[in-house]
């Protein structure tokens, strides 16, 4: 989680048009392409001496098997009227109602009615996401006497979090859905990258005077982080 490096996009022309992440490597020998089974996203990898404009023939020339095997993937959850979303320690249920922002009233979560309410869940749940993290963040960073120079926000799928060599920490927002110890190991961990920016013993130390608990935490995340991941808002 020590760095986040996000993949350039292209799209591939079709009905529907094909989003593809390009990912240049340097340990690749040859042309990659992955779907991933859990949110139907394309990667390409491929040596960086093909450059990418071979790289995208390749994926044309793939493009049969790609729309066949996007195909059979299950249907992703979306953010709908109806929908149950997890948040947090709770599961809410989303509801239309007469608003122009999601909003959350006990176990419900209105949603804008007569519009997609994707991006406003997603807006609801950056707001979530920073109201938790940012004090999370601040209360493991004090127990380190440190300060992180920033809390940034983003839809990454790669990673949870990251942390840069100038002290900006970053989070998906999705881990507004995961369970509140979850959303506290993310932020501890990232968090002790100020103090060891690699994953050593040394590093997992800080991680467990932190968060003493964090491999349940970790596991966690690593088995349901990918359906959080699946969840789509657009």
């Amino acid at each position: 989680m020590a760095r986040d490096d996000e993949a350039a996009e292209a799209l591939l022309p079709g009905e529907p048009p094909l989003r593809i992440a390009l990912r240049p490597s340097a340990q690749a020998r040859r042309l990659s392409l992955r779907v991933s089974r859990i949110d139907g996203r394309v990667t390409l990898s491929f040596p960086p001496r093909l450059g990418r404009a071979a790289a995208l023939e390749f994926a044309r020339e793939k493009e049969g098997w790609l729309r066949s095997t996007l195909a059979e993937l299950p249907e992703a959850p979306r953010a709908v009227p109806g929908r149950l979303l997890p948040l947090g320690d709770a599961t809410l249920e989303l509801v239309a109602a007469p608003l122009r922002r999601a909003r959350r009233e006990g176990g419900v979560l209105l949603v804008p009615a007569g519009q997609r309410t994707g991006p406003a869940v997603a807006e609801f749940l950056r707001s979530e996401a920073r109201a938790r993290l940012e004090p999370a963040c601040a209360r493991h960073a004090a127990a380190l006497g440190r300060r992180p120079a920033a809390v940034v926000l983003r839809d990454t799928r790669s990673r949870w979090g990251s942390c840069t060599a100038e002290g900006r920490l970053m989070f998906s927002w999705r881990l507004a859905m995961a369970p509140e110890a979850v959303l506290d190991y993310v932020a501890a961990h990232e968090v002790a990258h100020l103090v060891e920016m690699n994953h050593s013993p040394a590093f997992w130390a800080v991680v467990a005077r932190l968060c003493p608990d964090h491999g349940a935490r970790r596991d966690w995340l690593r088995r349901h982080g990918p359906a959080l991941q699946a969840w789509r808002f657009d």
